[in-house]
Formats: C-alpha cells, structure tokens, sequence
C-alpha cells in the first residue's frame, strides 16, 4: 500500500497535520502507538475550544474528525523502522511494509526523570514544565521549581505571575551569581542551596520537600525541566538534532536533513504545549502539501522550494 505521508505520531501534531492533508485529499496513515508524555496530566489545557478536555478526550475527537475523510487511515500501530529516500520510503510495521512518498516525525520526547526520591511518581500530578498549561488551575499555591542550572533561573520570575509564594531549589548543584540572587530577592522568590533529599507526598500529591539535613519546605506545586532525548526511531534515522537535542528542519519547508523526512511538535523545541505542538502540525502539513501536489501536477517544481 502506498501513501503521500506516513506519520509517526498521533498526539496533537500528528493529528493536526493528519486533518490538514486529509482534507487536501492526500493519501495518508498516521501511526500511533506507545505511551502518552502526557498520560499522567488529568487536563489538556490552553488550547482554544478544548480548554480542560482530558488528554484521552482530545485524541478521540481528533481521531473521530480523521474519520470524515476516506484518503486518512489512522492505525494503533509502532513504526518498527524507515528506509528508503525522499519519494519512496518503506516503512516496516509489525504487520508489515508499507510506502510513503514523504515521512512526517510526531514522535514527542521521552522525559528522563530526575534522580529525587518520590519524583517519578509525582510527575505529571504535583510535578509540571509548564505555567501557561498547568498555572491556572494551581494558582496561588506554595509552588517550587528545581533549577538544573543558573542560565534557568529566569524561570521562575514567570511563575509569580500565578502565585507569591515560589521556592527556587538549586541542590547545591552550580552557583548562583549575585546578580540573579538579587533578581529573584526583588521578585520575592525564596532560594534554597540545600541539597534536596526527597519528596514527600501525602495521597499521591506533593506535600513538601525534604532537605538534606532533615528540614522540609511546604511545596504543593513543583515545576521542573528534565532531561529529555529522541525516541529510538530518531536517532536512527540519523536527523540533525541541534546543541540542545532537538531536531533541526528548515525553518520554512519543515523538512529535517534528511531529505523527504519532515518534523512537527515536541521533537523540536523546548516550548512543549498542545496548541503549540497542533500549529506545527498544520504548518509541516501545509509544506508537505505543496510540493506533493507540485511533484504530481508540474513534475516538481513549486515555486523554486523544490
């Protein structure tokens, strides 16, 4: 079976670019398979029309409105391994190869959680990245933010938008230069250089946070950037991917450096939303729309982006 675009990913930038090309009647399968990054958030939020809807929610729509347009086949399935060049790629699924003229890569990022007692289990819950979809509904709150480094310590200057009470967690980790101390002191934001021991729950909510030397800091709300990597298939395709890790495309034509292969959401910058992730989505498909039909109706050309 051969299609215009196989996309890997069905969170919001795989559905988004699957709706565009559906209705731009191209032929398309949308591949999803895997666990959620979000599967532990109870609310997707943030997003015009959908504000508050549970993540499950979002992509049954989504996959509901997939089904309006017949030349869009969305299938529960992993992408096992992509060959081939721009025109005709063989994608292997478990069921077997399939053809695609381009690839689309909605594949997220995978979060390393951080070495701290009680954080794996609170992540998603107690433990967030991001104000704008998640501020709200915890405002005014005890909140805290575990810096990984000084260059991120504007961070939490944000945060007291939403709340007065932030604590900024350092663990000793990297000094803190005077200057940035006297930025957070004017915003009111409390510094804590103690080494953090672990996190303490009470029914599966953040409580407060232990310190080394035994004392505790009353922290409800717990914002943190871990480390994050590309999925397997990534890598192995073997994408740029810039100083930070995420991938590298052309800022117009979306299309990463191996040619015929195109990204969208997640996989390509720090700012993880899901309307964020949707607009790339759309934006990679409106690309991949143009020089598909440009390829099929004038043999390639398409406004000197061929």
């Amino acid at each position: 079976m051969a299609y215009d675009v196989v996309i890997v990913g069905g969170g919001p930038a795989g559905l988004s670019a699957a709706l565009a090309l559906g209705r731009a009647r191209k032929r398309v399968l949308l591949c999803d398979a895997g666990t959620r990054r979000n599967a532990a958030a109870e609310h997707l939020n943030n997003f015009v029309t959908r504000d508050g809807t549970p993540p499950g929610e979002f992509r049954a729509i989504g996959r509901q409105q997939l089904a309006a347009y017949p030349s869009v086949e969305a299938r529960d399935v992993r992408v096992e391994a992509i060959a081939g060049a721009r025109g005709a790629f063989q994608i292997t699924l478990p069921t077997g190869a399939v053809e695609a003229r381009r690839v689309l890569l909605c594949t997220g990022m995978i979060d390393e959680p951080l070495a701290v007692e009680g954080f794996r289990e609170l992540w998603g819950r107690s433990i967030v990245q991001c104000p704008y979809c998640h501020g709200w509904e915890l405002r005014d709150r005890r909140w805290g933010y575990l810096a990984r480094g000084a260059e991120s310590l504007h961070f939490p200057i944000m945060l007291r938008g939403w709340t007065r009470d932030v604590v900024v967690f350092t663990g000793g980790a990297f000094d803190v230069p005077a200057d940035v101390r006297a930025h957070l002191s004017a915003a009111g934001i409390q510094l804590e250089t103690r080494p953090v021991a672990r996190l303490v729950a009470r029914e599966d909510r953040l409580e407060s946070v232990a310190l080394s030397d035994g004392a505790t800091i009353p922290c409800e709300v717990l914002f943190a950037h871990p480390p994050q990597r590309q999925v397997d298939l990534v890598r192995e395709l073997g994408v740029g991917l810039d100083g930070d890790g995420y991938v590298q495309i052309d800022p117009v034509r979306r299309e990463t450096s191996v040619p015929g292969v195109y990204a969208a959401g997640d996989l390509l910058t720090r700012m993880q939303t899901a309307i964020v992730a949707a607009a790339s989505g759309a934006q990679a498909a409106g690309m991949l729309n143009h020089e598909l039909t440009a390829e099929l109706v004038t043999g390639g050309w398409s406004g000197g982006r061929a």
